[in-house]
């Protein structure tokens, strides 16, 4: 019996999120279950801490994506929505940041047992150009001593591989778009119990990840890859750090209004092996979003079952 602190009350508990969030009554109609805040403090119970820091432009759509992933376990979380303080979006109004979010400056001395770092659409640019690098040099060295458990998606996952381990991404001569059958290469890893042989993988990028320097890396494995995409997802078992560098939290149009933005721009190639006999004009269905919440479950599994019970404990 795996418990390190007491969930006896933990049968069927929902995600923890802010009572207006546009998200809840998304997550709600698809029948996930939503605690509002009245209800968590009755609980006699620790939930899971997360934080998402949100980099995406699309701030609300991507807090849809992961809340319906994270919601969908039995265990009750508590999600806080993070941006970083030094950059200011311009997709989504100041009033939905003030209402939701807190800036990385007002939470960096909370401890997080899972920590979720977005993907930013920046692929081409280096990292030490972006106008946050520095923050978030700090915020990746902050996971070290204030998170359990770190999880970095696509860009952010790039960012983190660069930082902690030099691995540099490589340009690709054109966007790599589409769903991708990535291989099992360890079946028998915590992160991928009930994953399938072969994985299909939303992919959306400007950029793959140096294989000559995953190899090199100390601590690094490879456990879901394709051909012509690269790695798909890496882990550090030994620092609990998870990489996801393509995107299981995607909807199922997500790739469609990428492919319709591009298009305006002269920038795109219809997303291969994804809408229904090639045709763009097709709605696309999703074939990868049991295996989005089988990861994400896995994952929480593992911060459950290894998290100190005393948050002050994180990082000691």
């Amino acid at each position: 019996m795996l418990a390190p602190f007491p969930f006896e009350k933990a049968s069927a508990l929902p995600i923890r999120i802010p009572n207006d969030l546009p998200a809840r009554p998304v997550l709600e109609r698809e029948g996930v279950r939503v605690m509002d805040e009245a209800t968590a403090v009755r609980q006699d119970i620790r939930p899971l801490r997360i934080g998402l820091l949100n980099l995406m432009p699309n701030k609300i759509e991507t807090e849809t994506q992961f809340a319906r992933l994270i919601g969908a376990t039995p265990l009750q979380i508590e999600l806080t929505l993070i941006h970083p303080t030094t950059h200011q979006p311009k997709t989504v109004a100041r009033s939905h940041l003030d209402a939701f979010y807190s800036s990385w400056e007002d939470i960096r001395d909370q401890k997080f047992d899972g920590f979720i770092v977005t993907g930013a659409p920046l692929g081409m640019m280096a990292f030490e150009d972006v106008r946050y690098w520095p923050e978030l040099v700090e915020i990746m060295d902050w996971t070290r001593t204030n998170v359990h458990a770190p999880f970095f998606v696509c860009w952010g996952a790039m960012a983190a591989l660069y930082h902690f381990y030099g691995v540099p991404k490589i340009k690709l001569e054109q966007k790599i778009s589409g769903v991708f059958p990535h291989e099992s290469h360890s079946p028998g890893c915590r992160w991928l119990l009930g994953f399938d042989d072969i994985v299909r993988m939303p992919v959306s990028r400007w950029t793959r990840v140096s294989e000559q320097g995953l190899a090199a890396a100390k601590g690094l494995r490879v456990l879901l890859r394709h051909e012509e995409a690269g790695a798909g997802l890496i882990d550090d078992i030994e620092q609990r750090r998870l990489f996801m560098i393509n995107h299981l939290e995607y909807e199922s149009d997500t790739l469609a209004q990428e492919y319709t933005r591009d298009l305006a721009i002269g920038e795109a190639n219809a997303p291969s092996n994804y809408f229904p006999d090639n045709n763009p004009e097709a709605a696309p269905v999703s074939t990868w979003r049991a295996h989005g919440h089988l990861l994400i479950s896995n994952w929480i599994n593992e911060i459950y079952q290894t998290t100190p019970f005393n948050p002050s404990d994180i990082g000691q």
